[in-house]
């Protein structure tokens, strides 16, 4: 069990003349409570169990040092601080250095292309990390360009979560090219590319990919400005791919023609278990094309997205009515669509009978003056993410990575 890192903190700030940062001092005190033992260093720059600064380069340099020391720590989650270039800097020594770490979060840090640069260059050499989360950080397409080919290099990450990192078109085809072949990731996060000019549909490359990589079981391509030729071209991929479980197209532009493509794909695939279609077009006819496979063809989907989808009471009573036959679907999020009293009336039904339960669902049914309205629950997919931690591995002293992709998951 660790002790006394929050001595040595102190310790190492005074020798490399630091000062010292009182958050820090804070959450490494949570590390060392007597009979809590976590190997999960929280120092989350929106923590606010303590008023204190985030940290810094140079806080980060400290606590590479102490961590040196103490190699039970295996998650180390950074999200939210002034961590710049010259952090990422210190970041790649330290995971070069022999470190322990199994699972890092680096979201929404001011990291830019060059830090990029030497956290992917390091990972060549590291053989420990499983996760890394580097969402919201502005590493641009050479900085994708640096992880796609240090995916070429190294064999033991198997989550890389790149969304919201502006990464251009040459960056998005590295890694469909890279995946082709690569064996260990089992989870990437490509959300929202940066296109500055109009380009070709990236969907082509990500099926070439599909067809052939049989490791990856969860891709999120959301914000790729996707239309229904790019739909068609994925499951063209999808055919011949028997690994993914998790597929997002959120906030892209299907229309009723792409989803009847994958509802076609669903009569078939046995793999697919969560599809994320949040924000797109598919309006009732392409509510019905999927209930019509659920319905019928389908007993392998878990959980089903439709927010936001201009869906009227007329496909979402379909939809319900599919998944009233179909025991399969566990999870449905129906909310941002047009709830009208048929909508209402049928997933309130859902929940009375137990079909459906208040966690399994984004809405739940209450009446005013005898008619029935939908309100709406605040959780979602996020909760199925390969990379949220199942129940009770946060405090598991073995570096374990499986993070598995299952329905009793929570945020």
């Amino acid at each position: 069990m660790p002790t006394g890192l929050s001595q040595q903190y102190n310790v190492t700030c005074t020798e490399l003349n630091q000062p010292v940062n009182p958050f820090i001092v804070e959450m490494l005190l949570q590390v060392e409570k007597p009979g809590q033992y976590t190997s999960t260093l929280n120092i989350c720059g929106n923590n606010h169990l303590l008023a204190g600064k985030r940290i810094t380069d140079e806080d980060f340099l400290v606590i590479a040092h102490v961590l040196r020391q103490n190699s039970l720590i295996t998650n180390l989650d950074l999200r939210f601080n002034n961590l710049t270039d010259n952090g990422a800097v210190h970041i790649a020594k330290f995971l070069k250095d022999g470190s322990s770490l199994c699972h890092l979060n680096l979201m929404g840090n001011d990291i830019e292309t060059d830090g990029a640069e030497h956290i992917a260059k390091a990972l060549h050499r590291n053989d420990t990390l499983r996760s890394l989360r580097m969402t919201g950080n502005k590493i641009g397409n050479k900085g994708g360009m640096s992880f796609a080919a240090m995916l070429q290099i190294n064999s033991s990450l198997e989550e890389l979560d790149l969304g919201d990192c502006d990464l251009g078109i040459q960056s998005l085809i590295a890694f469909a090219t890279v995946l082709q072949h690569c064996k260990s990731i089992k989870s990437i996060n490509l959300n929202r590319p940066i296109f500055y000019v109009q380009q070709g549909d990236t969907a082509i490359h990500m099926s070439l990919m599909l067809k052939v990589n049989n490791t990856l079981k969860e891709l999120h391509l959301a914000k790729h400005e996707m239309t229904d030729s790019g739909v068609e071209r994925l499951c063209e991929g999808l055919y011949e791919n028997s690994s993914l479980k998790y597929l997002d197209l959120s906030c892209n532009k299907i229309t009723r023609d792409g989803v009847k493509r994958l509802a076609e794909l669903l009569k078939t695939n046995t793999t697919l278990e969560i599809l994320d279609l949040a924000s797109n077009r598919m309006e009732d006819d392409g509510a019905i094309y999927l209930a019509e496979a659920i319905h019928s063809y389908n007993s392998s989907l878990k959980a089903l997205s439709i927010v936001s989808n201009n869906i009227t009471g007329k496909g979402l009573k379909v939809l319900a009515d599919s998944i009233r036959t179909n025991n399969s679907v566990e999870y449905i999020y129906i909310w941002g669509n047009v709830l009208d009293e048929h909508a209402c009336t049928a997933f309130s039904n859902l929940l009375s009978i137990g079909r459906l339960t208040a966690s399994s669902t984004d809405v739940r049914p209450y009446i005013v003056d005898g008619r029935t309205y939908l309100a709406e629950l605040f959780h979602g997919l996020k909760k199925h993410y390969y990379w949220t931690p199942s129940k009770g591995t946060a405090d598991d002293p073995v570096c374990n990575s499986s993070h598995k992709l299952t329905s009793d998951q929570t945020m």
